[in-house]
């Protein structure tokens, strides 16, 4: 194909039968678009083998094919008008081939539903169009087919058309037109058909070249999912480089780029590549890397956005379209991962909208769960706050995956963002609510201790400096006759949560951590941890979880200079020493006296 020239990806979907194969196969010919002498070797093969030549033969490439009569995975093949090149794909019609259909459609701009006139609506015909609902295409044509089985009755296309237009409405699927055609017989698809006068709308290629194009990848917002982060010290190479690929939008040298969810800013000092010339910008599809003027911390994960321009939402609380594959059901209530670029999120299910009961083909909304095959309009809420886009403004930021013991069971757009009803303020609200307070009073506590109890958190970027710090603050204070107690994360899970030895799980054990420390609190304790990197989100989250005791968060890159001060590590962990403790004075955490 000619590269220069306007492209767009359609994919055709429908029951199995019903003349999808035969739709492409004509489309094919009548524009054209065939290799030189195609179409006569096929029916040449027809008269060879003794049937009847079908359109639907141009396809039949695949060995298994043509033994079962039937397509068994997504095809794709092109075809070309005056205007632009089509990508055509050919989606499987049949329920076993549905995931194929998914990854087929999902990369479509565009769909063409296929319905035979004389079955009428069928199974898939309904599953198909939730599909199409689900993945956010939205320009639809429906194409009533095989109308030379019907005596090309008008009465008859409208029927059909009454009953599946009754169910697109329930699934808020808003067809562009409803063509009736016969694709053997060439009838409305690429010129007017006589046998219909009755049909006074467009045929299906003058439809299709009407349809205009989605926004080009290099002209939407400048998307970079994180990667990750590298830092070279040899030859006194100081860079930073935040390294991912470029879903979306362009940039260049000087831009001004914020990270989400945790909103840092700084400016593109330079774009990095390996063995290559030096850019000065970059767009979608390049896998790059990038230094920034400010030095800012940031974890993978983040989606670098160009901070002069429409940003995604930051949020944990949105509207969802889901397709479910797991052998177990979606729960509500049930923790899942949730993936989404290089994003990672504990994520559950909040409530059910509807669902369309894939083998049975009912649509239900008062169903109280999801089952395999299921494909569900739903509300899912992630622990803590993601950055995301919906998927009809930016396909890949607004599409993830589901996983449940380490595997995908689940996959799905975003179509809605919603208030934010944070579930960790609900849990700490139903929580208190049912806390069994102890007789013994905050103030009775503090009077024998002579302390207020507080969750202390150590944060920077060098763990094993705040790790030390931490042990030695702790040291120091229980020799001074204070009650506390210091608990690793690593602690957390070789001894009290088992279950998450190998995770990586940073969310759970900010939970557990939060849990943790509303107990180590209410006994009166100074409880300390210390967290490399904390973001905003989850000292809000410890914040919240501590409730109703109070949370102190030392940030030791900023709050403290460590490394600049003394060259001794014991110099520098003692003047630190002398720094927190006068802090822990000025806040009335060490009480010298309790009356």
């Amino acid at each position: 194909m000619d590269n220069k020239q306007e492209q767009m990806s359609i994919v055709i979907v429908g029951h199995v039968d019903h003349g999808k194969s035969t739709v492409i196969g004509r489309l094919l010919a009548d524009t054209n678009s065939l290799p030189e002498g195609k179409l006569e070797q096929v029916r040449r093969n027809c008269e060879r083998n003794a049937k009847p030549f079908e359109y639907a033969f141009l396809l039949d490439a695949l060995k298994d094919e043509q033994s079962q009569g039937i397509t068994i995975d997504t095809a794709r093949c092109f075809f070309k008008t005056a205007k632009r090149h089509y990508i055509i794909i050919d989606a499987p019609g049949h329920i076993e081939f549905l995931k194929n259909m998914i990854t087929g459609a999902s990369r479509a701009e565009a769909a063409l539903l296929v319905i035979d006139a004389k079955e009428g609506v069928q199974e898939n015909s309904r599953r198909h169009g939730f599909m199409l609902s689900l993945l956010g295409i939205e320009k639809v044509v429906i194409l009533i087919n095989k109308m030379d089985l019907v005596n090309y009755s008008h009465e008859h296309f409208e029927k059909v058309k009454a009953e599946y237009s009754s169910f697109l409405e329930q699934i808020k699927v808003k067809p562009l037109a409803f063509v009736p055609i016969s694709a053997r017989e060439g009838d409305n698809l690429v010129s007017s058909s006589a046998q219909m006068p009755w049909y006074q709308g467009l045929d299906v290629l003058s439809l299709i070249d009407g349809l205009e194009k989605e926004k080009d990848r290099h002209e939407q917002p400048f998307r970079m999912p994180v990667q990750d982060i590298y830092k070279f010290t040899e030859d006194n190479d100081d860079r930073r480089i935040v390294a991912g690929t470029v879903e979306t939008g362009s940039i260049s040298v000087g831009d001004p780029v914020v990270f989400l969810p945790s909103f840092k800013k700084s400016v593109i000092k330079s774009i990095e590549g390996f063995n290559e010339p030096v850019k000065s910008s970059v767009g979608a599809g390049y896998a790059t890397g990038f230094t920034l003027e400010t030095q800012i911390y940031i974890k993978p994960g983040e989606i670098m956005c160009r901070d002069d321009q429409p940003l995604p939402a930051v949020n944990s609380t949105f509207r969802a379209n889901l397709f479910w594959l797991g052998r177990h059901p979606m729960i509500v209530g049930k923790k899942y991962k949730m993936k989404m670029t290089t994003q990672r999120a504990t994520v559950y299910l909040k409530k059910i909208g509807h669902v369309l009961d894939a083998a049975e083909l009912t649509y239900d909304s008062q169903k109280s769960i999801i089952e395999r095959h299921d494909v569900a309009e739903c509300i899912l809420q992630t622990v803590k706050p993601i950055a995301y886009d919906l998927s009809r403004d930016i396909a890949a930021t607004g599409r993830f995956v589901i996983i449940d013991n380490y595997e995908i069971v689940g996959g799905g757009i975003i179509t809605e963002s919603l208030n934010d009803d944070n579930f960790i303020n609900e849990h700490v609200t139903l929580r208190e609510i049912a806390w069994e307070k102890s007789d013994i009073t905050p103030e009775l506590r503090a009077a024998r201790f002579r302390q207020r109890p507080k969750f202390v958190v150590l944060s920077g970027a060098n763990e094993e400096l705040g790790t030390k710090l931490a042990k030695a603050l702790e040291e120091r204070l229980f020799q001074n006759g204070y009650n506390v107690y210091y608990l690793s994360i690593q602690n957390l899970l070789s001894g009290l949560d088992s279950e998450y030895q190998v995770s990586d799980d940073r969310e759970e054990n900010i939970r557990h951590l939060g849990e943790l420390a509303r107990l180590f609190t209410d006994a009166g304790l100074i409880f300390l941890t210390n967290i490399s990197g904390l973001d905003q989100y989850e000292i809000d989250i410890l914040k919240s979880l501590n409730q109703p005791n109070e949370i102190l968060v030392v940030d030791l890159d900023s709050q403290f200079e460590l490394n600049d001060v003394l060259n001794n590590e014991t110099d520098q962990i003692n003047l630190f020493l002398e720094q927190i403790q006068k802090l822990l004075h000025d806040q009335e955490i060490l009480l010298d006296y309790y009356i």
